[in-house]
């Protein structure tokens, strides 16, 4: 079977229904780039032999496959309460900091900040919003709540309060265990959960460094409120559309989901749309039309990659998820107006780099080349141009199988390893063979060339350069 090639990326959530080798290979083969492995669901043991899963089946297949630990995060619950509690509208229930068994009026929160930062009038949020309270009086060790919308209460169900921004890092204990297990195993990416202000990002950085590239995912309203900075800051964005869409309204989530895309499609990060994509493929063999659109429209606005969870980590169809979302990736990139739907505009390319990657993709439309060529150790100047969206394959040559690997979530990028070259002279004079021996380029075609000089030195997207392959 032929893997397909796609510029919209597919990221596969792995969990008991597909980290199997065999179902690795499967996902790979139906379409997928990029694997989640999710911190908040198994051992670290299981996540060790998903990883080198993983590794063989790129090794196998002779392509990389980018590798995402995904942090559980701060996530914040209620603690036990007896069986077959059910709230009603207008009850008085009470958050304490007893740490016994709730029952009909009360339940144990073991969250202090919750308690720091609360005030009347804040909503609280539980079971994924299932469940909504509004906060009447605040006392020592007591939050005092009228129930909005009641139903059934049962151990250790999410709690979210979206009227107010917590002090809390994003990285616990487990987390920092966790980064330090998936760093030594060589994970491509990590993704920060529940970030909230650029400060979350910093204190992450620091202890990754470059030995992974870092996700932040778009979960809290907090972070809107420092979006561009967070992008700035970090490697890719996530829209994970899930507690996002908890603690705000459903009807602004398209929106902003719009927005963020936008808003990273302009700065030249990638950026990932997740949650509840295929929901229905869980049990069902095919999605509703409507998410069938929802895929179809994140596609057509230019995101990088989409994500499936559920579908396939414990769904009952996992193959038939990843290749659903593949045909839709597949039918809405062929479409008459994709192309321009998906542009830039012209004024977006806000600096020298930005400027060449679109002054490259002009310049190869204009002439007819057949592919532009990025050349980079460290792969940003594949990521400056996939930004640009062009007509044209994108080929990104690099001595840096890590870099290859990075790449997974980026829209359009073909990359090709290379020996490494002390010169742009010596680089141009191998491209021939590797574009002729690795792509469907043929002698006499017309290439379109962007590097950086001084050559090897990263971030510099300076050089373009026209070539014709022999």
């Amino acid at each position: 079977m032929t893997i397909p090639h796609l510029a919209t990326r597919i990221l596969a959530t792995l969990g008991p229904a597909s980290n199997s080798r065999d179902m690795i290979k499967t996902l790979a083969l139906e379409g997928a780039s990029a694997f989640r492995l999710n911190f908040s669901h198994g051992t670290q043991d299981m996540h060790k032999d998903t990883y080198n899963h993983i590794r063989d089946v790129a090794k196998e297949l002779d392509r990389p496959i980018t590798i995402l630990a995904d942090l559980q995060g701060p996530k914040l619950r209620i603690s036990t309460i007896a069986e077959g509690i059910v709230l009603n509208i207008g009850d008085q229930f009470t958050f304490d900091d007893q740490d016994i068994i709730g029952d009909q009026h009360r339940v144990y929160l073991p969250h202090p900040e919750i308690f720091d930062a609360i005030l009347p009038g804040h909503r609280m949020l539980v079971n994924d919003g299932n469940l909504q309270f509004t906060v009447t009086s605040v006392e020592t060790g007591k939050i005092i709540t009228t129930v909005d919308a009641g139903g059934a209460i049962s151990d250790r169900k999410g709690v979210n309060v979206p009227d107010v921004p917590l002090k809390i890092s994003p990285l616990t204990e487990k987390d920092l265990a966790d980064l330090d297990f998936a760093l030594d195993l060589g994970v491509d990416w990590v993704a920060l959960s529940f970030v909230q202000h650029v400060t979350d990002v910093v204190e992450a950085r620091a202890i990754v460094k470059d030995r992974a590239a870092l996700m932040v995912k778009v979960e809290k309203p907090a972070a809107l409120e420092e979006l561009d900075d967070l992008i700035r800051a970090c490697d890719g964005i996530m829209i994970a559309r899930g507690d996002l869409g908890v603690e705000l309204p459903p009807e602004t989530v398209p929106g902003i989901q719009k927005e963020i895309t936008y808003a990273c499609r302009r700065i030249g990060k990638p950026v990932i749309v997740a949650t509840q994509m295929l929901e229905s493929m869980i049990t069902h063999h095919t999605p509703t039309r409507a998410e069938a659109s929802d895929v179809a429209t994140a596609v057509s606005s230019g995101v990088d990659c989409v994500m499936l969870s559920a579908e396939t980590a414990a769904g009952q169809y996992p193959a038939e998820a990843v290749a659903m979302m593949r045909r839709i990736i597949e039918t809405t990139e062929a479409r008459t107006g994709y192309a321009s739907s998906i542009a830039l505009k012209p004024v977006d390319a806000h600096n020298t780099y930005h400027a060449v990657a679109s002054s490259a993709t002009q310049l190869a439309s204009g002439i007819g080349a057949v592919c532009i060529v990025g050349f980079s150790s460290t792969g940003t100047t594949g990521v400056r141009l996939s930004r640009e969206r062009p007509d044209l394959p994108i080929y990104m040559i690099t001595p840096s199988q890590q870099s290859r690997q990075r790449l997974g979530f980026t829209w359009g990028i073909t990359s090709i390893l290379s020996e490494h070259f002390d010169s742009f002279d010596d680089a141009l004079q191998a491209i021939s063979s590797l574009l002729l021996n690795n792509t469907d380029c043929q002698s006499g075609d017309t290439v379109v060339v962007v590097a950086g000089t001084p050559f090897g030195v990263a971030g510099s997207t300076n050089t373009i350069r026209v070539l014709t392959l022999k």
